[in-house]
């Protein structure tokens, strides 16, 4: 089975700094897209930023110039490096990733196809930015 598993989160002070972790691991042949996503209480769930094969990141408008996202595709991972952090930073961050499949298998009723893409979400990881 495919798994996306977040870590790095945690209490930081407003201006501060911290490094998010995610790793993709399971039955995978490749992966297109690793994104980072987050949700507020009470808000829906937002785009951060996002980066594909070699290609260039892209971010939201609220992040520009503050987080820097990075992949390691021999390590399946996706990097999401946050810095002068706000309280509206405040969140539950999501890793997901487009991840084409390896060796094909079942979940539960849904078969998965080798050679094809599907969309998978880790359990997310609570960042907050208080004094």
């Amino acid at each position: 089975q495919v798994q996306l598993v977040e870590s790095g989160g945690g209490l930081v002070q407003p201006g501060g700094s911290l490094r998010l972790s995610c790793a993709a691991s399971g039955s995978i042949s490749s992966i297109n897209s690793m994104n980072w996503y987050r949700q507020a209480p009470g808000k829906q769930r937002e785009f951060v930023a996002g980066i594909t094969t070699g290609g260039p990141a892209n971010y939201a408008d609220s992040v520009k110039g503050r987080f820097t996202i990075s992949r390691d595709n021999v390590k399946n991972t996706v990097y999401l490096e946050m810095s002068s952090l706000k309280p509206e930073d405040t969140a539950v961050f999501y890793c997901h990733a487009d991840v084409v499949i390896g060796d094909g298998y079942w979940r539960g009723s849904q078969y998965f196809l080798p050679g094809y893409a599907y969309d998978f979400w880790g359990r997310g990881t609570q960042v907050t930015v208080s004094s």
